[in-house]
């Protein structure tokens, strides 16, 4: 990891948090104190100064700035200048008492928030809730506040923030790459790697292979399961890894600089699809709907055959044909998953299972160019299962 504070090229000076921690290193090189010089702990304590203040209007912070303001007549401040002193007043709330600088380059939200978690200075659950209110802000002032709270925390825990990452984020916040924002942070805090076997949860494989996923696990008896398929039910229709409350729940590896990206990946659209599906079909049942071999052919299959014995059994199997044959023919993932959320609520009704891990791979190889003939070979199998299930015997 970098902890080089050399601007890009068109940046003419570090900002300030990098300013600070270059000043605090210089110290320890030239073989003084670790500490930092009269400037930078002055400007500090002008950051603070600024906590709940409206940008501009602080003149002590004036030279911790580094976004210029050019006189053109225009009484709104630019977007960049406000995050700037946004950042800047979390800056100084966390190096606040810190010993070592606090500004530390690659880690995002998410991964600090992962770090203290696994600090243990607070629970999961806090971590979550305090993560997950951040996510959820509705504009940059209420996200700001959410930051004011976990920041102290986090120095409390000795657990760094690249402020440089996170100024570009809060300039984002009310732009069109939130989601990407959001995104970073659910991979970032949702990380599986480990780099001591000891910390291996007692779902995840020593060896590095991915943990269960979420219907594999889950318990229809346990007092958070009404809870828990609320939560990823309300990612239906949302964009995947952008839904703080479904973080929790995702599996998906990818390597780190995806996940610092904010990466949508096929795997993570599919996961996000399965977990959505797999919460409307669960909802009100007292046993797992994830069934192991029952392909959307067998279920659909098992469906006709109980309508068969209904007074309007003719009708309502040949409906049944056409939707599931308009699934078969779907033209892409997407298309494929809105046919699987209409066939939902229905499966939820009859009581019949699914086997999410078939589907989860459906749905991240139907139209994988690398894969030119994987949704054939669905279509093939999941017609011959629907025919086998339907004329089998009762």
């Amino acid at each position: 990891m970098t902890t080089s504070s050399t601007p890009p090229a068109g940046r003419a000076r570090p900002f300030f948090w990098e300013e600070a921690a270059d000043d605090w290193r210089s110290a320890c090189e030239a073989g003084r104190r670790p500490e930092f010089s009269e400037y930078v702990a002055r400007s500090l304590r002008a950051l603070r100064e600024g906590v709940g203040r409206e940008a501009g209007t602080v003149p002590a912070m004036c030279p911790a700035h580094r976004v210029s303001l050019r006189d053109d007549g225009l009484d709104r401040l630019p977007d960049r200048y406000v995050a700037e002193h946004c950042t800047l007043t979390l800056f100084g709330l966390h190096q606040h008492t810190a010993s070592e600088p606090v500004h530390r380059p690659g880690v995002g939200l998410g991964t600090a928030c992962l770090l203290l978690r696994r600090s243990e200075a607070l629970t999961e659950a806090a971590v979550e809730r305090r993560l997950i209110a951040a996510a959820t802000a509705q504009d940059l002032h209420e996200l700001v506040q959410h930051l004011q709270r976990l920041v102290p925390l986090l120095r409390q825990a000795g657990v760094g923030l690249d402020y440089t990452r996170l100024f570009r984020e809060l300039t984002a916040w009310d732009g069109p790459d939130r989601n990407r924002v959001l995104r970073a942070w659910g991979l970032q805090y949702t990380d599986p790697g480990t780099a001591d076997p000891t910390e291996v949860a007692a779902d995840e494989e020593p060896d590095g292979r991915e943990r269960a996923p979420y219907w594999v696990t889950f318990e229809p008896g346990s007092p958070d399961a009404g809870a828990e398929l609320a939560a990823l039910r309300s990612g239906t229709g949302r964009e995947p890894g952008t839904v703080a409350a479904m973080w929790p729940f995702h599996r998906t590896r990818m390597v780190s600089e995806w996940r610092n990206r904010g990466s949508l990946t096929r795997d993570l659209a599919a996961e996000h699809t399965a977990l959505t599906l797999f919460a409307r079909h669960q909802q009100t049942h007292d046993r797992r709907m994830h069934v192991t071999g029952n392909s959307p052919g067998t279920a659909v299959g098992l469906i006709a055959r109980k309508a068969i014995t209904d007074s309007e059994g003719k009708a309502a199997t040949a409906a049944l044909e056409r939707r599931f044959g308009h699934l078969l023919t779907s033209a892409d993932a997407d298309e494929l998953a809105m046919h699987l959320r209409s066939f939902a609520p229905l499966l939820n009704r009859v009581g019949v299972g699914l086997d999410y891990d078939l589907l989860r791979t459906a749905l991240r190889t139907w139209d994988d160019p690398r894969r030119p003939h994987a949704a054939g070979r669905f279509r093939q199998r999941w017609d011959r299962d629907y025919h086998s299930t339907v004329t089998a015997s009762s």
